[in-house]
């Protein structure tokens, strides 16, 4: 069942290979008007010039990451004002999930961030046909942004839940998503 406080955007991050992506697709294919919008598009849209995304970023990969969420927050936007519900995934870390909520103060958001086991995420991505993970990212280097990454909204330990489980316990506990905003 639907929770009736379910926000009209619903903001999901966490670490790669979290399970942002699927939990995010089977929310939104529950709902009657939806969208599910992947942030990373927008970073994969970049033919020439793209920054790497690394550990350490560099100014220009700063610069690009706040270029991919303004235009993701955009298109979230546009979709709300259509009438559609929006489930926005991305890996939004630190003082970036601040800013992305902030700019779509004006829907009320609702925030979900996975944070399954950091064994959980390991064994997530050795399972899955891309690898988020190697060389010098690792999920517990991208799990020290987590750490600086604003307590706002559920905070949900995802390690022993199924994506349907996470799915409907999301979808019935939406109230949650949006308590403990600043």
């Amino acid at each position: 069942m639907i929770d009736p406080a379910f926000p009209k955007i619903l903001i999901i991050t966490g670490l790669m290979a979290a399970g942002k992506s699927s939990v995010a697709q089977a929310i939104a294919e529950r709902l009657p008007k939806s969208v599910h919008l992947r942030g990373d598009t927008f970073r994969k849209m970049i033919v020439n010039g793209q920054a790497e995304v690394t550990p350490e970023l560099s100014p220009e990969a700063l610069q690009q990451l706040s270029l991919r969420y303004r235009i993701a927050c955009d298109a979230c936007e546009a979709y709300a004002d259509a009438g559609f519900t929006v489930i926005y995934q991305d890996v939004i870390l630190g003082e970036y999930l601040n800013e992305v909520f902030t700019r779509l103060s004006r829907w009320s958001p609702g925030v979900l961030v996975l944070s399954p086991s950091l064994d959980v995420v390991a064994r997530r991505d050795a399972e899955r046909r891309k690898t988020a993970y190697a060389g010098d990212w690792t999920p517990a280097s991208l799990a020290a942004g987590l750490q600086h990454t604003p307590r706002i909204g559920l905070w949900l330990d995802t390690s022993a839940m199924t994506v349907e489980q996470t799915a409907d316990f999301v979808l019935g506990h939406a109230a949650e998503t949006t308590a403990g905003k600043r």
